[in-house]
């Protein structure tokens, strides 16, 4: 007997890793040089330790934030510190960006979830602005949701029916695509349908394969 094929009605993209550059590596090479050499032990993309939590689902004000990095490097000046955390992005993914509004525009009810944070946001979001990609951005979602803001993170599966409870979102017809294994794994727990986005796959040739592109 054949397989039963649920049809995907509405995508959640992950943001950074898929629409938008990421150099995971990059804030530790930076923090090594201002004498702090412990990074990777806190903070990686598959794990990090409390205090990144707590950032990124808002429950430690940005300035307690920046005092706990400043405090690790005492010889670097506040603005290396910052540069060296907000090194990790590198660009939007414009012509990825740029295919989320067709998509929507062709029926698909698009969200984006990002594990983010309030240091993060208004970098990236000015990357784009100068890019030029932050219209397209914005027209491409039903709604953006950043999990300082939501109060919630990846890859915790409540995280992912919390949002289709608050879209009215049925999880079995939902796609969620993400480049971190840990979040993947967590949204099918929740009964989403998953797209892993490994480094040698093609975001919109997996969409085209799925009938999401043409």
């Amino acid at each position: 007997m054949d397989q039963t094929i649920i049809p995907i009605r509405n995508i959640i993209f992950d943001f950074g890793g898929v629409l938008f550059a990421i150099d995971y590596n990059a804030p530790a090479r930076e923090f090594s040089k201002l004498d702090w050499n412990d990074f990777t032990a806190e903070y990686a993309q598959a794990a990090q330790s409390d205090v990144y939590d707590r950032l990124e689902i808002g429950d430690i004000a940005v300035q307690d934030f920046w005092n706990y990095l400043y405090a690790k490097m005492p010889s670097a000046t506040e603005q290396q510190v910052q540069d060296a955390w907000n090194s990790i992005l590198l660009h939007p993914i414009s012509h990825r960006l740029a295919a989320i509004p067709l998509i929507r525009k062709s029926g698909f009810r698009t969200f984006l979830l990002s594990n983010t944070n309030a240091t993060h946001v208004p970098v990236f979001e000015q990357m784009m602005k100068d890019n030029g990609d932050f219209d397209v951005f914005q027209q491409g979602f039903e709604k953006i949701h950043y999990s300082q803001e939501l109060g919630k993170r990846k890859p915790h599966p409540e995280t992912y029916l919390h949002l289709c409870d608050l879209h009215q979102l049925n999880p079995s017809e939902t796609l969620f695509i993400d480049d971190s294994v840990q979040h993947v794994e967590g949204a099918k727990k929740a009964g989403l349908q998953t797209m892993h986005l490994t480094p040698e796959k093609d975001l919109l040739q997996e969409l085209r394969l799925l009938g999401i592109l043409y």
